[in-house]
């Protein structure tokens, strides 16, 4: 069998220290070829062996949020040499699939003040932090009860800035997340663009007083075209499936801790694929410290 002739090519390689690898095929009865081919192969499912195990460890780690390429770029990480296709064909193997995203919240409910011009166009990418910020309102459900969440992330890195959860998405509440995010970002602010959708909020006169008032600039997207604010969406869709959806909350105060630990988690040390590296790893990288950074 095939299995006992990987056994026999290990134990020959063992025993080769002490005797002459032509003694050792010679009592074996197996030819030199054999014994190569066979070893290879031995060698091969350890180190496949191995692989498995560590695939299994950052998946478990991860709470299942790592598909296929964000595993490679851990394990390459750790200087295991391998390419998306093995961690991929292997992931299959185990039957380890990452968790998938969901839909969000809508805001929208007409023209009810001035709506911005769209001056992103789907230009997502930024030379360096606080020069263009995207926001928006999600809401989540637990048990009977429903929650909204206002986050401002940085599309720099995409690092999420602040946030703010309540009961009711209103005025309060964004108010509350401008507050903060004045504080997070002080000076660093003057001439950055925040965009959003045409949620009612961003429409109200106090919304778009605020950001005059620390000379930024206000973006819109277009009416019911979620692409518009892709970085912010995949947000939203990142968080629900990989904590709202895999975790058994029962109240909104174990929700919001637990959110908390996830957007520190998101910030410093999930993966972000076109970084290759988490938001808080790519910022320090290039050398570019907010002037109060939350402290989540």
């Amino acid at each position: 069998m095939q299995a006992d002739k990987k056994e026999r090519a290990k134990a020959i390689q063992g025993l080769r220290r002490t005797y002459k690898l032509g003694v050792l095929l010679k009592l074996d009865g197996m030819a030199k070829s054999t014994f190569y081919y066979n070893l290879a192969a031995s060698r091969a499912e350890d180190s496949d062996a191995i692989l498995k195990k560590r695939i299994r460890a950052i998946y478990h780690k991860h709470k299942g949020r790592y598909g296929y390429r964000r595993i490679t770029l851990c394990l390459q990480a750790e200087g295991i040499p391998v390419n998306h296709k093995k961690v991929e064909r292997i992931m299959k193997e185990l039957g380890l699939k990452a968790v998938v995203r969901v839909v969000k919240y809508r805001s929208y409910k007409g023209d009810i003040g001035q709506v911005a011009p769209n001056l992103l166009e789907r230009d997502f990418k930024a030379e360096r932090p606080l020069k263009k910020l995207a926001t928006d309102v999600s809401q989540v459900k637990i048990g009977d009860r429903k929650g909204y969440i206002s986050p401002v992330m940085d599309m720099f890195n995409g690092e999420i800035l602040t946030y703010d959860v309540s009961d009711r998405p209103d005025l309060a509440q964004t108010e509350r997340m401008l507050k903060d995010l004045f504080r997070v970002g002080g000076e660093g602010l003057e001439g950055a663009i925040l965009h959003s959708d045409q949620g009612w909020q961003y429409q109200h006169r106090s919304f778009q007083d605020a950001l005059r008032a620390h000379h930024m600039v206000q973006s819109m997207s277009r009416k019911g075209n979620c692409l518009d604010n892709a970085m912010m969406e995949s947000f939203f869709g990142s968080m629900k499936s990989e904590l709202l959806y895999l975790e058994n909350f029962t109240t909104m105060d174990q929700f919001k801790l637990a959110l908390k630990e996830y957007i520190r988690y998101y910030n410093n040390d999930r993966i972000k694929l076109r970084l290759k590296m988490s938001p808080v790893e790519y910022r320090l990288k290039h050398q570019t410290p907010f002037i109060n950074p939350s402290n989540f």
